[in-house]
């Protein structure tokens, strides 16, 4: 049976494929965008697939867009909307980590809380909060994102607990490092603010951040998890991609009961 699907984010990567997939499988997509000039050329996407696409502009900031959404009949809502901010948490301007939060957190939580009343007066729903295998464990410089989406972790479980008896299902998705330009434009966005000649980060160790996107994977296979959270009548809570993402993740939660603190004075690598 086919699901009424909302997916937020779909102007770009992730979502936009997701939609359109999920369209050719044969579901009901409500693909929401951030802007209202995104909504032809996906409209368009769809024509060329041979589907068409219900294209909504949702700005998760919007009071208004959120109130509307919350009046459309969902049966499973996809919180991948999300942005990043790239730089030394120590360091990175302060309105730009509220913003962060205001999207990832607060701009997801109060849409969910529309959608999923809903779905408790009908006994049945699911919501999938895209995460990150940064909502797992925080790298360097990465920090404004990665406690975003650890809030987000948080939100998702107690909601899980929450609406259980409800009928409603809850679940994460935590990607790793995938292609779609998401990473890379989060590693731009540091040059609007960072001076080596005015912060006390060093060079050489904002570098890192470059490193860590050097390898990303191919984002069909995200898409697919996607698709098939989505269409699935259940599953596991949490699902982490790739595999060796997952590793990684569970290698790093072990090691942080064992890692001890720099020497003082140790300036080491960053």
């Amino acid at each position: 049976m086919a699901k009424s699907v909302l997916i937020t984010g779909a102007g770009s990567g992730f979502g936009r494929d997701a939609a359109l997939e999920l369209m050719a499988n044969g579901q009901s997509v409500i693909a929401a965008v951030h802007h209202a000039e995104q909504i032809p050329e996906l409209k368009s996407a769809a024509s060329a697939r041979g589907g068409t696409l219900r294209v909504e502009k949702l700005d998760l900031l919007s009071e208004a867009d959120r109130q509307a959404a919350a009046g459309w009949d969902i049966d499973v809502l996809v919180n991948n909307a999300a942005i990043g901010e790239g730089g030394p948490i120590s360091e990175i301007p302060l309105d730009l980590v509220r913003r962060v939060f205001e999207v990832n957190v607060f701009g997801t939580l109060a849409l969910t809380q529309g959608v999923v009343r809903r779905m408790a007066e009908r006994g049945h729903g699911r919501v999938i909060f895209v995460s990150s295998i940064a909502g797992l464990t925080a790298g360097s410089y990465l920090g404004a994102y990665a406690a975003s989406k650890h809030a987000l972790e948080g939100i998702a479980e107690s909601m899980s607990n929450e609406l259980a008896p409800h009928g409603v299902q809850v679940a994460t998705l935590n990607p790793g490092p995938y292609g779609t330009g998401f990473n890379d434009e989060m590693v731009r966005s540091r040059d609007r603010w960072y001076d080596p000649a005015r912060n006390f980060t060093r060079p050489q160790d904002m570098a890192r951040l470059d490193e860590r996107f050097a390898t990303q994977y191919d984002p069909a296979d995200l898409v697919k998890a996607m698709v098939d959270m989505v269409t699935a009548d259940s599953g596991r809570y949490r699902n982490v991609h790739p595999q060796e993402s997952e590793d990684l993740v569970r290698q790093r939660q072990r090691d942080a009961w064992t890692r001890t603190q720099p020497q003082p004075g140790d300036r080491g690598t960053g």
